[in-house]
């Protein structure tokens, strides 16, 4: 039995991908309500190359997500559930990663001086309330997004594009996406479960 040659561009296409997928870039998905907002964050971080997102939610449930307004970018890109926001920054510090969380503090830093080369988890927090508190108190490291008009901030779906892009920017420019982040054996393993979606 002879492969069609969609099949086979399928499976080029896969493993293309993620030969670019960067596990060493997330965000933290805190408690953001709106299933709008969180499933176009998860269809700019598959555009961006993202493996998986942590989702830490304690005061909010997990919104249901449709399939329309993700363009089904939620079969792409791994979700991790998290209730604690103590164990999680200590998972992630074991990772090697650094958390920085968004906001407007005197000592948060603008996006494009923030450097994205290294591991880095960055928090979004609620449309209303922002970053929970105990997250706070965890997460010394803050950025923002520099703006110019009378409204100081933006939807949270459109910050996460915003500063998943600038992470992008930088690790092209570094050459991140030319050398595969995942390792052949994780490789191999997403191979086997996208080729089946």
């Amino acid at each position: 039995m002879t492969i069609r040659p969609r099949t086979e561009n399928r499976k080029n296409r896969v493993r293309d991908v993620l030969a670019r997928r960067q596990k060493d870039l997330t965000l933290v998905v805190n408690n953001i309500h709106d299933p709008h907002n969180v499933s176009a964050i998860l269809r700019s971080c598959d555009a961006f190359g993202i493996s998986a997102v942590h989702l830490l939610y304690t005061s909010n449930v997990f919104p249901a997500l449709g399939k329309k307004s993700s363009a089904s970018a939620k079969k792409w890109v791994g979700r991790i559930n998290h209730t604690d926001a103590a164990a999680m920054k200590q998972a992630l510090d074991e990772q090697g990663f650094t958390l920085v969380r968004t906001g407007f503090s005197s000592t948060a830093v603008a996006l494009k001086d923030w450097d994205f080369t290294r591991p880095t988890a960055v928090i979004l927090g609620n449309e209303h309330s922002g970053v929970e508190k105990d997250l706070q108190d965890l997460v010394d490291n803050e950025l923002y997004i520099p703006m110019q008009g009378m409204v100081q901030s933006l939807n949270v779906s459109v910050a996460a594009a915003i500063i998943l892009y600038e992470a992008f920017r930088q690790r092209h420019e570094a050459g991140l996406y030319s050398t595969p982040s995942l390792s052949e054996p994780e490789i191999e393993k997403y191979f086997q479960e996208w080729i089946e979606k």
